[in-house]
């Protein structure tokens, strides 16, 4: 009898456990802006003469009330269609940490793409992200769209890498 009892408390606690296992890749993700806040849209500001690389050259930046997500974009250019523009991604919160990605557009086609912000905070964290996200920057670029493959090991950081990316491919329009 006493094994009986053991057996199906052992099994309804192991229920418990698999139901309260959390299944969302990305909770705390807010890409939406919230009624009447001042919207997830990024803007570009160009500029004549060089090229945008994310350190307060030509950018601007608007941030979206109520939640964790930022989007910024920056551009510059020579004034025609066939400029350099850079956008930056809003920020996709992650379970290890947020993730950020910038592209350059130049020609109306992607010729950069890098992540500026990946999780990093422990050991295990910067030797998962020192082989994905040179991976997901690659496939990235050679793709020029958010249609990519995850890194398998790194699909935290991948999902949320894939969320930027997706936003700033909208920014730009492409």
């Amino acid at each position: 009898m006493r094994r009986i009892v053991i057996a199906i408390a052992s099994t309804i606690t192991g229920l418990v456990l698999l139901f309260s296992w959390p299944t969302s890749l990305n909770r705390t993700t807010a890409l939406a802006a919230t009624p009447g806040g001042t919207g997830g849209a990024g803007t570009t500001t160009g500029t004549s003469g060089g090229h945008a690389n994310g350190n307060g050259n030509g950018s601007g930046k608007s941030t979206s009330s109520g939640s964790s997500a930022t989007s910024s974009g920056s551009g510059s250019g020579s004034g025609t269609a066939t400029g350099t523009k850079t956008y930056t991604g809003a920020t996709a919160q992650t379970r290890y940490g947020p993730v950020t990605v910038q592209i350059t557009v130049t020609g109306g086609k992607v010729s950069d793409v890098q992540a500026t912000n990946y999780p990093n905070g422990s050991r295990t964290d910067q030797v998962i992200n020192s082989y994905a996200i040179p991976q997901l920057n690659a496939e990235a670029l050679q793709a020029g769209s958010a249609n990519i493959a995850m890194v398998s090991g790194a699909t935290f950081t991948s999902y949320g890498y894939l969320q930027s990316l997706q936003d700033a491919l909208d920014q730009a329009h492409l």
